[in-house]
């Protein structure tokens, strides 16, 4: 029986920040985790979209793919899907939406999973960029990335909310990718509006972190919280 009531996380955010882009672990091994969830790939390659136990890549070209299983990531957050609430949404701006969440179910200081599926009057998302070694910080590979927009596009919104305390073990707030219906638009997002969907509200009591220990990188980088603090709000907002 998989525990529901948990997020797997591979590696940290805040490893990202100083070019850790390397995987280590594999997309096989990380869907025994969790069928729901989001995250890069080896190179800080593209955005990372896993529904229903399938995981896809939104590419820097536009492009949207199936990821093999044995293709590897540094960062990745899992869970096995069984929202406890689920309501209908309509007429609403980003903004407006997540403060609604916080509101409603009392989100500040709970991990939580969203998922969003139905119509969007507008969304923006962007895609990171494949980086070669040796690797840049996160600030700079992030600095020009591509853009991609959609109008009236039909999809779906999966990710999560962590609370301000845990900034730097992921990302504090809300971290949210996307992926069309039609799967010709996906990536980080940046942006919507919601005409009308179903949202899904997943709490969770635990928060498990998997950490890349046999990475000599990872093992000697010497980690300043300040940093990763900055360039998280400047590479994830």
């Amino acid at each position: 029986m998989v525990a529901t009531n948990t997020i797997f996380q591979h590696g940290t955010l805040g490893l990202l920040v100083p070019g850790l882009y390397t995987g280590t672990i594999t997309a096989g091994e990380l869907l025994t985790h969790g069928d729901t969830g989001i995250g890069t790939l080896d190179g800080l390659d593209g955005e990372v979209i896993i529904l229903n136990g399938t995981a896809y890549q939104a590419r820097e070209d536009g492009q949207i793919r199936e990821i093999a299983a044995t293709e590897t990531l540094p960062f990745a957050s899992v869970h096995f899907e069984k929202p406890a609430i689920s309501s209908p949404v309509a007429e609403l701006t980003q903004a407006a939406f997540e403060k609604q969440l916080l509101k409603d179910y009392q989100l500040m200081n709970v991990f939580a999973a969203v998922r969003v599926d139905g119509r969007f009057k507008h969304i923006k998302t962007r895609v990171a960029p494949r980086q070669q070694p040796p690797y840049q910080t996160l600030v700079a590979a992030t600095a020009h990335q591509p853009e991609f927009e959609g109008q009236a596009v039909d999809g779906t919104i999966i990710g999560y909310f962590a609370p301000q305390l845990f900034q730097g073990a992921t990302v504090g707030g809300f971290h949210l990718h996307f992926l069309s219906q039609d799967h010709q638009l996906g990536g980080h997002v940046l942006g919507f509006e919601i005409d009308q969907a179903t949202v899904k509200v997943q709490r969770f009591a635990d928060f498990k972190v998997h950490l890349p220990i046999d990475n000599l990188a990872y093992l000697q980088e010497p980690f300043d919280n300040q940093a990763i603090d900055s360039a998280i709000n400047r590479a994830e907002r």
